[in-house]
């Protein structure tokens, strides 16, 4: 006699297939990542409303001058990220990593925000030229949010919440 069919069940989610549900299971690389991103966003966001209210001349904003000098916010970036790139030589705990991660974010907004003066190597933020610095930044924010928002595997295969390696 035949056997009846069996049915197909899928198996139940084991724990390297669940998605994390606080930001403590996550593992410390993404965690970074993610705050790298944060970190750039709202960074990016802020410099954009900060050169604004210079740019109209408002109450109590002005630029940063060493010696008669302005010094445009992406020496500060270039700074951080070095910062953060010799941090990552020599510090590689998980909470660093995190950290590191965000500081990144930030230093890499400083930069960015101001890719189309590095490119021209003159001060086109107003100018139509400025526009490029936008269209960087926000195709960046936009991959790299896709790309979080639509993974969440650290790439070793397993989710990474045991010791964040």
């Amino acid at each position: 006699m035949d056997a009846p069919p069996q049915q197909k069940q899928s198996p139940p989610p084991g724990p390297d297939r669940r998605r994390p549900r606080r930001w403590r299971e996550v593992s410390p690389t993404r965690r970074g990542l993610v705050l790298a991103w944060w970190g750039f966003t709202l960074t990016f966001g802020f410099l954009r409303l900060l050169t604004w209210l210079i740019h109209v001349d408002a109450a109590g904003v002005g630029n940063v001058s060493a010696g008669g000098v302005h010094l445009h916010h992406y020496v500060w970036g270039i700074l951080v990220l070095m910062v953060v790139g010799a941090l990552g030589l020599v510090e590689r705990s998980p909470r660093w990593r995190t950290w590191m991660g965000l500081a990144y974010g930030i230093g890499t907004a400083l930069v960015v925000d101001e890719t189309a003066n590095l490119i021209h190597l003159s001060d086109v933020y107003w100018e139509h030229a400025g526009g490029t610095s936008i269209a960087v930044a926000l195709i960046a924010i936009g991959v790299v949010g896709g790309a979080l928002a639509f993974t969440h595997r650290d790439g070793t295969g397993k989710s990474g919440t045991e010791d964040g390696s």
